[in-house]
Parts: structure tokens; sequence; C-alpha cells
């Protein structure tokens, strides 16, 4: 399969008509990853956004097969589907799974440890919108330090979330996993690319996309785009890949963006102090120390 790019996907829609909120991150990805995969994609999807407004009686927002899984068993699922095709004589299919930060972090992270432990044949892409956002803007393991939340509420003696996110992506990797990679929205063919890689590598293989929900995040639905791409640009998100035991950077900016006028754009960070800005960017420097020595280019 030759390398593919926005322009040279398919021009069939798999996922439209969806009741996503407007400028949704996560349905541009799943959207993009089911262009790459094709009808012969058999998609699961938890309890959260995606199967929220994805599967609206009797408008079904997906023109291959899909199906809804508990919020804990996106993996455990898959495994089922593609054990399933498989014996009923099926070679030519995809079983490919979107869960959000929560149901992959949290609740679903046993199911997705025992998937890869088993080396299923499947993909699975977490859509990552860093809270619980279908169920009202909770924290979950992938919010990251200072964001307000429901849960996190930005007061006069805490700031917001006081936990660091989850690196979901070397917990993944320390699995020894297939194949995993990072994505975002922001810089849409390299996650385009990183589909179509996953799609031809037997075993697990998981991505990773930061996915920005506007309504969560605090930033106008046309600003999904630019602010998933500053995201990486400042440093706070970086883009890279996992295989053959070793860790490579997708992208590696020259020179960083401004950490402070990324956050204040958002209305979950609007609160923060000069001292937690510099938490987070120091969080950055020490994250990025370790990438340099660690992943090669």
């Amino acid at each position: 399969m030759a390398n593919k790019t926005a322009e040279s996907i398919s021009s069939e829609e798999f996922f439209y008509g969806h009741k996503a909120c407007a400028g949704c991150g996560g349905s541009l990805a799943v959207r993009a990853a089911l262009k790459v995969l094709g009808q012969n994609a058999v998609s699961v999807l938890p309890a959260g956004c995606m199967s929220a407004v994805g599967f609206n009686f009797p408008q079904l927002c997906f023109s291959n097969n899909s199906i809804i899984s508990t919020f804990a068993g996106t993996a455990s699922m898959l495994t089922g589907v593609e054990a399933g095709l498989r014996a009923k004589g099926y070679r030519d299919f995809t079983a490919v799974g979107f869960a959000g930060d929560g149901g992959t972090a949290d609740i679903g992270i046993q199911a997705l440890s025992g998937a890869i432990d088993r080396n299923d044949d499947i993909i699975y892409i977490c859509y990552d919108n860093e809270a619980y956002m279908n169920t009202g803007i909770q924290k979950s393991g992938l919010t990251p330090y200072g964001a307000k939340t429901t849960t996190t509420p930005a007061g006069k003696n805490i700031h917001g979330n006081i936990r660091p996110k989850k690196n979901m992506f070397e917990i993944v990797a320390a699995h020894g996993i297939p194949y995993a990679a990072t994505a975002s929205v922001g810089y849409l063919p390299d996650f385009i690319e990183k589909v179509r890689k996953a799609s031809q590598i037997k075993g697990t293989k998981y991505i990773h996309v930061i996915a920005p929900c506007p309504t969560g995040w605090g930033v106008a639905p046309d600003a999904t785009i630019d602010i998933a791409r500053e995201a990486v640009d400042c440093g706070l998100w970086y883009l890279a890949e996992y295989e053959n035991g070793e860790f490579r950077l997708s992208r590696r900016p020259k020179e960083f963006t401004s950490v402070e006028e990324h956050l204040k754009k958002q209305g979950r960070f609007r609160h923060l102090t000069d001292e937690d800005i510099k938490i987070i960017t120091d969080s950055r420097d020490k994250k990025w120390e370790y990438i340099d020595r660690t992943f090669s280019l």
C-alpha cells in the first residue's frame, strides 16, 4: 500500500452525519482513520463521545460495521471481533477501536494491557481530549497538570488538576508492543500515515492522538486544528513512534513556541499563575531532555 496523505485517501466517508459538537477533534480523528482503513474496517467504540454522537437511532453514522462495547471493554471486544472474523474465514478486514482518554488510560487500561500481552491483531486508537467530556468534563488520568475540570476546579488554594498526565505511549511501549505512535489532529498527514503503517503490521498497534474538545478546553470551534498543532509546537505534546524496541521522534521543533500563550488561549488554563506556568514549562524541558537522550530522529 502506497503512502497516504490527506489528498490521496479515499473520497468515501465512513463516519458522517454524527452529532458531535462543532470543532470536535475526536470526530475528525475517527473520520480520517476510517478513510485510511476503508470499508472493511470493523470498529469498536465504548461508551463515550464517539458512541454517543455516532449511534443515534435511526441514524447510524458509521457506514462500516461498528459496535458499542462496554466502557472498560474496547480492547477485549476487539479481541473477539478479530478472532471471530478470522475463525469465519475472513482475511481482508481491520479490527479497530476508538476510545477516549478515560476509556483508555483509566477504566480500559486492563483490557488494553491484556490485548497487548496476547498480541491480538488489532489497532487501538485513543482520541485524547484530556477529560471525560461526554459526561460533563471530569478529570481523567490523561488530564494535564493545572487543567480546570468539574472535578478539579480552580480555586484559591488549588489551581486545577494537581496530578501529571499519564504517559500512555510509553506505558504501552513498556509492554513490548509491535507498534505504538503519538499523533495530533493538528498534524493530520502524520496521523494518517501512522494509521496506514499500523494497518500493515501484525499484532497489537496503539495510536494516541491529541484531539481537542472545544467545549472542554474552552476554545472556539474553529480553533481545534490550531490549538492541537500548538500543543506539539510548544513541546507539551510530542510526535513519535515505537517499533522494534526503539523510540523515534516524528517531529522535533527547532524552537519551542510559547507555553504561556498556548495555555492562556484555553479557558481551562486561564486561571494559571506565573508560578503554575513555570512548573509546566520546567516539566516540558525535563521531558525533552529525556526525549533527546532516548529517542532517535
